[in-house]
């Protein structure tokens, strides 16, 4: 069953530029939270359980990031992730904001599972993996 991850984030104050609109790495800051997110409800495997218990990490090794149209201080932004490619210790994603119907932003971050201490990429657990596979799209 393929599916995407869903969350809304609301744009505050601290989002915004003088000019009330989103400052673009602000922008990265909600991609990432997105990722946490996706990470706590959609894999049911926090960034706390996973630094802090399972000793492992997974850091943005890049990302390409479309900036469609400017986003507004109260504006609500639904982000949607879903998985593009899945590798042996790295996760393509694809992630898009959007309010209402008008596009807002699309973010291409690749993730790689590491070892905290050696800071090593280490394979995804089979279970991580299974979850992960949920949320990766057919080819095009």
């Amino acid at each position: 069953m393929n599916q995407k991850f869903e969350h809304k984030i609301k744009v505050l104050f601290q989002h915004c530029d003088p000019a009330g609109i989103v400052f673009y790495p602000r922008y990265f800051e909600m991609v990432n939270q997105t990722v946490e997110e996706w990470h706590e409800v959609g894999l049911r495997h926090s960034f706390s359980q996973m630094h802090r218990e399972s000793g492992y990490g997974v850091p943005t090794v890049s990302i390409g990031a479309e900036f469609t149209a400017p986003s507004h201080m109260g504006d609500v932004l639904t982000w949607s992730l879903e998985v593009t490619k899945l590798g042996r210790t790295s996760a393509h994603l694809r992630i898009i904001a959007v309010c209402g119907e008008a596009l807002r932003m699309t973010a291409t971050p690749v993730l790689v599972s590491v070892h905290m201490a050696t800071g090593r990429p280490v394979p995804w657990s089979d279970d991580i993996r299974a979850r992960m596979g949920s949320f990766l799209i057919a080819a095009k």
